[in-house]
C-alpha cells in the first residue's frame, strides 16, 4: 500500500466489535494487506486508568470528567499508534473511536458539539462501521458484567445516538444479529470495496 487506511468499528457493549475487528485484521492480512488491531480505551497509561477507575465501578463519575479522560486517551492513541502506523502505509483497525464518546457521553446529556471540540486531536476514519445488535441481546450478554456502562437504560440511549449517526451518514450499519461468519463477510466486503475505490 502506498498510504495508510483508517477503519473504526463501533457498537454497543458486547456487540461483537472486538471479534469482528480481529477477524477483519486476519482476513486482510491473508489477502496481503498490512493490517493491525488497536482499541480504545488504549493500552497506554490513560487508557489503563480509565479501565480501572472509570469503567469498573458501581456509579459513574462526573460525565464531563469521563469525556475529558476519553478525549485525552484518544489524543495519545492517535498520536502514538494510529498516525505513525498510517504513515507506514498500514491499515489501522480501531475497536472503538470518537463515535463511542459521542454515543456514550452524549447519551448522558453532554453536548455533542462540546465532545467534538475536546476531540479535535482525533482524525477522521476512512471508514466507520457500526455493528447493530438489539438492546435485549446486549442486556443478556452483559449479565454479571461489572462495567458501569453496561446497563439497559444506558445502552438504549447509546443506541439511539449511534443510529442517528448512521442516518447522518457518519457510520455504516452492519446487522449484528446474525452468525459471526456472516457479519465478518459483510464487513470484509465493505472494507475491500472501500480500499478498491481509494486505489489502495
Amino acid at each position: 500500500m502506498k498510504r495508510g487506511f483508517f477503519i473504526c468499528i463501533e457498537g454497543l457493549d458486547k456487540s461483537g466489535k472486538t471479534t469482528q475487528s480481529t477477524l477483519l485484521v486476519e482476513a486482510l492480512c491473508r489477502k496481503g494487506y498490512d493490517a493491525i488491531y488497536t482499541s480504545e480505551p488504549s493500552g497506554g497509561e490513560i487508557g489503563n486508568f480509565i479501565r480501572r477507575y472509570i469503567l469498573n465501578r458501581k456509579e459513574r463519575v462526573c460525565v464531563m470528567v469521563e469525556a475529558l479522560l476519553f478525549a485525552a486517551d484518544r489524543a495519545e492513541h492517535t498520536e502514538k499508534i494510529i498516525k505513525p502506523n498510517l504513515k507506514k502505509g498500514k491499515i489501522v483497525i480501531s475497536d472503538r473511536y470518537l463515535f463511542s464518546s459521542l454515543a456514550y457521553q452524549g447519551a448522558a446529556g453532554i453536548d455533542l458539539d462540546w465532545i467534538k471540540e475536546i476531540n479535535k486531536a482525533a482524525i477522521k476514519p476512512d471508514l466507520a462501521i457500526y455493528i447493530d445488535v438489539s438492546v435485549d441481546v446486549i442486556f443478556h450478554r452483559c449479565q454479571g458484567r461489572k462495567s458501569v456502562m453496561e446497563r439497559r437504560e444506558i445502552q438504549e440511549k447509546v443506541r439511539e445516538i449511534y443510529m442517528s449517526m448512521v442516518r447522518d451518514g457518519e457510520l455504516i450499519l452492519v446487522d449484528g444479529n446474525r452468525p459471526v461468519e456472516e457479519i465478518a463477510k459483510d464487513i470484509e466486503k465493505l472494507v475491500l470495496k472501500k480500499l478498491s475505490s481509494k486505489g489502495s
